[in-house]
């Protein structure tokens, strides 16, 4: 079968004195017949070319499905007289959302049954569930496009019956007013689908317009609605990537006045909780890059109200903090690892959850009961199964609820071995990475290693278990996880040193740890592939353009590429937002620099590693047309005859299929690609 070929048309792209050739510009357009037709173009030649490998990436999906429990539950929750639970039947692909009243062993009550939901379509999602405070009614939302577009519905949870009323172009998310009667929601912007107005939707309200509560005017700003733990009071949200805005009325009186709190100012963010007569803030004010938490009460917003509650330190990052009614709970990160601190209001007890490993994830759990003394944390390791703990703040005592069943009679965590190493960058700073592999494994240079990084939006991909990476590290791969600039894995200071006009440090990190990958014989430039999405996708888009010798294969699934056309386009999705992560290209110095690594624009005619590229027809985030568009231009290049595949899935969007199996296909297809390139298979 022929390699596809998209038709060039010359557009050119100027700015700032300076003009960029984009040959398949038309991409973009989305409604376009030509356009379908080359991605179907593309979606044949790559099963084409991947046809001897179907019975292979069935095997996969097999063998990974086969080490989850598919009749599975969540552990229950307590709110509001009720235990809450998620659960999976076998043989279904979607959950099953229930509650019992008063006793977990009371009789079940089928709230949603996503699977009959689901008939029909495609695609779908449910998302937002919130429950009216007398308990009767809950409010849900609905894609079923994955476009992140979703319409809200309310059900009537004694009769089963969805209410004629549906509330369309929202986030999905809402909340009650204590009236059960008041729905507060977001709706995005058609085009640009950006979070940008508060309504307020009434139950008896008889076919007239929902209220427009609040408006968010600035581009870069995305606003949300939310009820506060406590429940006394209804807050808006407004916010860019490194301004916060929120404001309040008491969630007995929907109808009052929104008051602010603090009104936005350059630079200054911060977060609300609520407890008693105080609002406690997490904050970067006064130059507090790792944040501290702070408290103002509830009369008096204003910033030079705020007193100190946790003090800003150097070396610890706090990232989040839940309030009970007896404890405080910080969640810190020092030296790259997680860790609980738990705080009595009278400051008579204050220590660490116990935790002993070299590297792991952990985390703050759903902790919806404001009332209890038990904090629900979650624990893995790369080698260890998630564990859902139940910790008793008083007594520090806790307990095991639940730990992911893996399986496979042959899997015993003692089998794999995980490790932290630190590489050094170009500029002498020491780059962490979390390496995993199964025991006997020789450091000989002949090993197949997996890389994978992200690396922006201060997002910090922690050493987590996955049972499908055992379908790697039982055929002989190593697993690493680069921690790049750009998270915030070292503290907000590694976010800040990898993004604007530092962005590449995240690319020349990467680079770095693949090298001491290297050097250290954990494998060579003939067995060593990387992998990202999205931000992930930029990355390994650029460490390509920069270091295509280094690497045998990569997988770059719905990948931000274009990045300065994207970020020139303000009528994009999400791009307005974007503008202090990349830096607004409007501004010559910001273009100069996007341009500089952006990955479609530095294609070079030289021999890059084997390439599959995934996408998905209505991604809202990342536009099908930008790893379109990139694998096009990469086909231009004559020096370049290796493998070069794409996929685009024509019926989802950036979080690829619905299907709680689906994406287990999607996954299987991508180690396939990596597995026939490393000489494995079987």
């Amino acid at each position: 079968m022929s390699i596809p070929k998209a038709k060039q048309e010359s557009k050119i792209l100027e700015a700032h004195g300076d003009q960029r050739h984009d040959e398949f510009y038309w991409l973009n357009q989305r409604e376009n017949p030509e356009v379908r037709k080359y991605l179907e173009e593309e979606n044949a030649y790559y099963k084409k070319e991947t046809q001897h490998l179907e019975d292979f990436t069935q095997d996969l999906f097999q063998e990974m499905k086969s080490r989850i429990k598919e009749d599975d539950s969540s552990v229950p929750y307590f709110l509001d007289g009720y235990w809450y639970q998620a659960k999976f039947e076998k043989g279904k692909d979607y959950p099953i959302y229930t509650r019992r009243k008063d006793h977990i062993d009371a009789e079940e009550k089928i709230l949603f049954d996503v699977n009959q939901m689901a008939e029909g379509f495609d695609y779908y999602k449910l998302s937002g569930i919130s429950i009216s405070p007398d308990n009767k009614l809950a409010a849900f939302g609905v894609d079923n496009v994955s476009r992140r577009e979703y319409t809200i519905h309310i059900k009537d949870i004694e009769t089963g019956e969805i209410l004629d009323q549906k509330i369309e172009k929202t986030t999905g998310s809402s909340c009650w007013a204590s009236d059960n009667k008041t729905l507060f929601y977001t709706r995005k912007d058609p085009q640009t689908l950006r979070s940008h107005q508060i309504y307020k939707h009434h139950l008896d309200q008889n076919n007239t317009e929902d209220e427009l509560v609040y408006q968010e005017d600035d581009a870069t700003f995305n606003t949300y609605v939310f009820k506060s733990k406590s429940r006394d009071f209804i807050i808006i949200g407004s916010s860019s990537t490194l301004q916060d805005e929120y404001r309040f009325i008491s969630a007995n009186k929907p109808n009052a006045d929104f008051k602010i709190i603090q009104k936005r100012t350059p630079n200054l963010e911060y977060s609300v909780a609520h407890y008693e007569d105080y609002f406690y803030i997490l904050t970067n004010k006064g130059g507090a890059s790792n944040f501290r938490l702070m408290r103002t009460p509830i009369d008096k917003t204003e910033v030079e109200h705020w007193e100190d509650v946790i003090s800003h330190r150097d070396d610890v990052l706090l990232e989040d903090a839940d309030i009970f009614k007896n404890y405080l709970v910080l969640t810190e990160r020092f030296n790259g690892l997680t860790r609980l601190r738990v705080l009595s209001w009278d400051l008579s007890e204050d220590y660490f959850v116990p935790i002993s490993s070299e590297t792991y994830t952990l985390g703050t759990s759903s902790n919806p009961d404001f009332e209890t003394d038990t904090l629900r944390y979650v624990y893995s390791s790369l080698t260890t199964p998630t564990s859902v703990i139940d910790f008793n703040m008083k007594d520090q005592t806790e307990v095991v609820m639940k730990q992911s069943e893996v399986l496979d009679p042959d899997f015993k965590a003692s089998n794999y071995i995980a490790e932290r190493a630190w590489a050094t960058a170009a500029d002498g700073v020491k780059i962490p990475m979390s390496i995993v592999y199964k025991k006997g494994i020789q450091r000989d240079g002949k090993n197949p290693l997996l890389q994978y990084g992200y690396g922006s939006y201060g997002h910090t991909v922690d050493p987590y278990f996955s049972s499908t990476r055992l379908s790697l590290l039982d055929r002989g791969f190593v697993f690493v996880i680069a921690h790049i600039r750009g998270s915030e894995y070292l503290g907000r200071q590694w976010y800040e040193d990898g993004k604007l006009l530092k962005k590449k440090n995240t690319f020349s990190d990467f680079i770095a740890v693949s090298e001491y990958l290297i050097e250290h014989l954990y494998t060579s430039p003939e067995h060593l592939y990387a992998m990202g999405g999205s931000a992930g996708g930029l990355l390994v888009g650029a460490v390509m353009n920069t270091r295509p010798d280094l690497y045998h294969g990569m997988i770059a699934a719905v990948p931000f590429v274009d990045v300065v056309t994207t970020m020139l386009d303000d009528s994009i999705p999400l791009t307005t937002g974007e503008y202090d992560e990349w830096g607004n290209p409007n501004d010559a110095q910001y273009y100069h620099y996007i341009k500089s690594y952006s990955p479609y624009d530095n294609i070079k005619d030289c021999q890059y590693p084997h390439l599959l590229v995934t996408t998905g027809f209505y991604d809202s985030q990342v536009q099908y047309w930008e790893p379109a568009k990139w694998v096009a231009r990469l086909r231009l290049q004559k020096n370049n005859t290796n493998k070069v595949y794409l996929e685009t899935n024509m019926k989802t969007g950036h979080g690829g299929a619905s299907g709680r199996f689906e994406a287990l296909k999607e996954l299987a297809k991508e180690y396939a690609f990596i597995f026939e390139l490393a000489g494995i298979l079987k």
